[in-house]
C-alpha cells in the first residue's frame, strides 16, 4: 500500500503548489488564494444554470475546484470509520492546453478515521500528462492510482454509483457509491454566496450516498457499509480577503433529512447552509440563520481546535450537539486543516462530518 515515490517533475510541480498556498496564507486559508483576486479568471454569475453531466468535469477557467467526498462508515467489526476523498483543481493561468503547457496543478487527498487514528496521504499531479485530470465520457476523477469512478448505467447521472479507491503508506479503501436521492444545488440554485462582500461560487452535492466497501488498515482489511456525501464546488474568488478559515458541517439525519451548513470566519462571521428533505427537496439557508458555537478545544497539531460544536436553526427547530469520533483528526498535508466523522444528538440524531480551516 505504499506510495509511489514522486519524480523530480512531480516534485516540482508539488514546490510550485505550496509556493501558491503559502503566498496566499497571510489573507484567507484555503487553497490556492481563496481570496485573492479573480486575475482574468472567470467568476461565477447568479442565474446560470448548472448544465449536466458537463459541470460534473472540470472549469479550467476558474481558478480553484474540487471533487469532494466523506462517508461515515460502520465496519464489519462493529467500530465506526470516516473517509474522506478529494481531488483539488488550481489553475495559474485561465484556460488549458495541451501537454506540459498546461497551466491546471491537481493535488488528492485522502483521509480514514477511526476512533485511535488519523491517516492522510496526498499526491500532485500536472495538468495535460495524463497524470490527472477529469473525464466525462465515461466520468473519472483520478490521480495516479487513486479514482472516483462511475459505475452508472447508461443514461442515468453518472454520480448515481461511484468507485472510489485510495492507497496511503499505510491504509487504503476501495468504496461503492450508490445515489439514493437526486442532485442537491445549494444557495440560489447553485450559485452559493461566501461572504458579505458578495463573492461566490459554483456549488451542489450529491447527499445521498448509500457507502459498502473495504477499508485495509495496518491490523487488517474491515467490510464496511454506511453513507457518504459528495460536494462539488467550483470558483475562481470564493472568499473576502479578511476571511481566515472555515467550519464546514454535513449532517445526515436519522429521520433522512440532511442538512449542510457553514460559516467563515473574518473581521465578520458569514453562514449559510442548506436543509434537505429526504426526497431531495433543497431549502438555503440565508446569512445569520444558522449559529455556531464551540464548545470546547483540543490540542490538536500543536494548536487549540474547536473539535466539539452546537449547530441551531432555531427557525427549524434544529439544535445539535456534535461529538467527534477522533478529536485528533488533522491532515497533516502541505495545507493542514481538521476533517473527521462526527456523532450528534440533541433535537434531532445522526452522522456527519466536519472540515475546520485556518486554526
Amino acid at each position: 500500500m505504499k506510495n509511489k515515490p514522486y519524480s523530480p517533475i512531480v516534485g516540482r510541480i508539488a514546490a510550485l503548489f505550496l509556493l501558491m498556498i503559502t503566498a496566499t496564507q497571510g489573507h484567507a486559508q484555503g487553497f490556492a488564494g481563496l481570496g485573492t483576486t479573480a486575475d482574468g479568471f472567470a467568476v461565477p454569475e447568479r442565474g446560470r444554470a448548472l448544465d449536466f453531466p458537463q459541470d460534473h468535469g472540470a472549469h479550467p477557467d476558474y481558478r480553484i475546484e474540487w471533487w469532494y467526498l466523506t462517508a461515515t462508515l460502520t465496519g464489519d467489526d462493529g467500530h465506526d470509520y470516516g473517509v474522506q476523498w478529494t481531488l483539488f483543481r488550481s489553475a495559474l493561468q485561465p484556460g488549458d492546453r495541451a501537454g506540459f503547457a498546461s497551466p491546471q496543478i491537481w493535488m488528492g487527498h485522502a483521509g480514514l478515521t477511526t476512533a485511535d487514528n488519523h491517516f492522510a496521504a496526498e499526491k500532485f499531479g500536472r495538468g495535460g500528462t495524463g497524470q490527472a485530470g477529469v473525464t466525462l465520457d465515461p466520468f473519472a476523477a483520478y490521480i495516479d492510482d487513486w479514482h472516483m469512478r462511475s459505475r452508472a448505467d447508461a443514461g442515468a447521472d453518472p454520480y448515481d454509483r461511484l468507485d472510489i479507491r485510495a492507497t496511503g503508506p499505510d491504509f487504503a479503501f476501495d468504496l461503492d457509491a450508490q445515489a439514493q436521492g437526486p442532485l442537491v444545488f445549494h444557495g440560489d440554485q447553485g450559485y452559493s454566496v461566501k461572504s458579505f462582500d458578495g463573492q461566490a461560487s459554483y456549488y451542489y452535492s450529491q447527499p445521498f450516498y448509500d457507502i459498502s466497501g473495504t477499508l485495509h488498515l495496518p491490523d487488517g482489511p474491515v467490510s464496511v457499509t454506511g453513507q457518504g456525501w459528495l460536494d462539488r464546488e467550483w470558483s475562481s474568488q470564493p472568499l473576502s480577503d479578511d476571511q481566515q478559515g472555515w467550519d464546514w458541517f454535513s449532517f445526515a439525519f436519522d429521520d433522512g433529512h440532511r442538512m449542510m451548513g457553514f460559516q467563515l470566519r473574518g473581521a465578520q462571521v458569514f453562514t449559510a447552509g442548506t436543509w434537505i428533505t429526504p426526497d431531495g427537496a433543497a431549502t438555503p439557508l440565508p446569512a445569520g440563520a444558522l449559529q455556531f458555537t464551540p464548545l470546547g478545544t483540543e490540542r490538536v497539531a500543536g494548536r487549540d481546535v474547536p473539535v466539539r460544536w452546537r449547530v441551531d436553526w432555531p427557525d427549524g427547530g434544529v439544535s445539535v450537539t456534535t461529538e467527534p469520533l477522533n478529536p485528533q483528526a488533522w491532515m497533516d498535508l502541505s495545507v493542514g486543516y481538521w476533517e473527521g466523522p462526527l456523532r450528534f444528538s440533541g433535537s434531532h440524531t445522526g452522522r456527519g462530518y466536519l472540515e475546520m480551516t485556518g486554526y
